[in-house]
């Protein structure tokens, strides 16, 4: 079992994605009210070596040596992985040994204030930072962020950060119902994204239960309102992740990929269902198993029920 690493998993946006963990359970600059990782227990913009760089580098040149090669190599988890302050030495490493798989970072965005880490992560392929609001009471509503933070820092880094790299971006903009789409709202992000002005918008909502109850996902009508508002071309809402009937050979130890995938994000049956490839009732002896260690638990949401880590 892989203790930085997890996957490789379905993404909806990145395929078959290995998951590379470079902070613990929950070291985050933000405490969404929405994330599927649960609530930020370390809220900090402080950088450091969060865990160590070498046994990463073990793991990954394990998991190379002994499986099918993922279609991206992707920087996400338990928090916010910018706030690794070894992170290019980890992207470093990877773009020399393993050069055909590309690299990916889903990050929060918050810390590109700083040339620094704008510096750090300049050699990814692909870069997914999100931006959830623009006005500062709907920031501190929707993302809790670290009180040292402000959305204008915040814009003005991803702003910067267009003008440094020189790969793609995907900018992510999680729409959630009651919180950030007033029409002053939606036309104030509008503006940033011209600002910003990433390669691609991808509008998300609630899929799997947040940190709060009572939240909504925003409807399929509700999202395509929100394009038409918008009316710029290059926007397009996340879709769902196709069945790949391949998916079996990636890790042979079910188990393991299921304590390590629910650890990060809650899972229903069908997710794991086509993370694993394997029918939902081999699946449920596993999550018996977990479940009688005490290592998972349910919560129940209106897309039914999900396991997740046992905090």
């Amino acid at each position: 079992m892989y203790k930085y690493l997890f996957g490789p998993i379905p993404s909806r946006r990145l395929g078959m994605s290995l998951g590379v963990d470079l902070v613990p359970h929950k070291v985050c600059s933000l405490d969404c009210v929405y994330c599927e990782v649960g609530k930020t227990t370390e809220l900090t913009l402080a950088r450091k070596e969060y865990v160590n760089v070498e046994k990463i580098k073990d793991e990954i040149t394990h998991y190379f040596k002994n499986n099918k090669n993922p279609d991206y190599i992707t920087f996400s988890g338990f928090g916010e992985p910018t706030l690794n302050v070894s992170i290019d030495k980890i992207i470093r490493f990877i773009k020399q040994n393993i050069p055909t798989v590309p690299v990916a970072l889903i990050t929060n965005g918050t810390l590109f204030f700083e040339k620094e880490v704008r510096d750090s992560i300049k050699n990814v392929d692909l870069l997914l930072p999100s931006l959830d609001a623009v006005t500062e009471d709907v920031f501190q509503r929707i993302n809790r962020p670290h009180n040292k933070l402000s959305s204008d820092k915040y814009i003005q880094g991803l702003t910067d950060l267009r003008k440094d790299f020189k790969g793609k971006i995907w900018l992510e903009i999680f729409i959630l119902p009651g919180y950030n789409d007033t029409i002053d709202e939606l036309l104030k992000l509008k503006n940033e994204i011209i600002e910003i002005h990433p390669d691609l918008v991808q509008i998300n909502t609630l899929d799997r239960p947040g940190t709060m109850h009572n939240l909504r996902g925003a409807t399929k009508v509700e999202l395509q309102q929100i394009i038409d508002l918008w009316n710029l071309d290059n926007v397009e809402v996340i879709a769902k992740f196709t069945d790949n009937n391949e998916i079996t050979s990636f890790r042979t130890e079910p188990e393991t990929v299921i304590f390590e995938t629910i650890s990060r994000r809650p899972c229903t049956l069908d997710d794991l269902s086509k993370i694993l490839g394997l029918q939902p009732n081999k699946i449920m002896k596993h999550i018996s198993d977990l479940e009688k260690q005490g290592k998972i638990e349910t919560i129940t949401s209106s897309r039914g029920v999900f396991y997740r880590r046992m905090n």
